[in-house]
């Protein structure tokens, strides 16, 4: 691997369209090949709510469009309404701590 910057991507899903309100979901990806994940792998997402992702470092690249939903579609399960897409652009060797927090915390 070159010494060139690579990117980690972070996915969380919100309870609401809020970035203060909690993660119900998250998915998270290291272009820097140092941190292997797999979706599952982790009870606790990385971050309790999209602020604090803000605050650790974490850009904010894009989020949801706000959409009206029809009546009973409070009840469809079939996807997740707020997500939210974070990035860090890393140097090889310098890994997002809390990324790799959660990943020592498991073994």
């Amino acid at each position: 691997m070159d010494g060139s910057i690579r990117q980690q991507v972070l996915v969380l899903f919100l309870a609401s369209s809020a970035l203060d309100s909690g993660v119900i979901a998250w998915a998270a990806y290291d272009g820097t090949g140092q941190n292997p994940r797999m979706a599952g792998d982790e009870d606790e997402p990385p971050y309790a709510t999209g602020l604090a992702a803000l605050e650790d470092g974490w850009r904010l690249i894009q989020a949801s469009p706000l959409v009206s939903h029809g009546t009973g579609d409070e009840f469809r399960t079939g996807y997740l309404k707020y997500e939210f897409f974070f990035e860090k652009l890393v140097a090889p060797g310098l890994v997002d701590s809390k990324l790799v927090e959660s990943q020592e915390e498991q073994s």
